[in-house]
């Protein structure tokens, strides 16, 4: 059957990197995973954050972390130079650890949160 990871986060993205990042996301779909993918259905305000959420096999995360990668690197659309920039938290079956993926200046490091490993329980 496989072990799974629970993957919850977003990301702050401009209004005019929309289109970029659901390109992104269309390019390498995923038939049952993509499915973790939200943007807000009406845009309010100046800030756009596209969230994911879904647990998928662990196998898999190598291919949502590419995702994240790429839309970590889309260009700024204005004189403001604004990336996007979120955050992911990873939790994973027989890992007591949680992990997040940390979004900003167009890099996705990983790191340890061992003070959200409550979420994993």
């Amino acid at each position: 059957m496989g072990m799974y990871a629970s993957v919850r986060g977003w990301l702050e993205i401009d209004f005019g990197q929309r289109a970029g990042a659901e390109r992104i996301i269309e390019q390498s779909r995923h038939e049952l995973y993509s499915g973790g993918w939200a943007f807000p259905s009406r845009p309010f305000n100046w800030s756009l954050y596209l969230f994911y959420g879904g647990d998928i096999r662990q196998g898999e995360l190598s291919w949502l972390r590419d995702q994240v990668e790429q839309l970590a690197r889309m260009p700024p659309v204005d004189e403001d130079n604004d990336r996007p920039r979120g955050l992911f938290v990873v939790t994973a079956e027989g890992r007591e650890d949680a992990r997040m993926w940390q979004v900003r200046d167009a890099a996705v490091a990983e790191l340890p949160a061992p003070g959200l490993s409550w979420l994993g329980e």
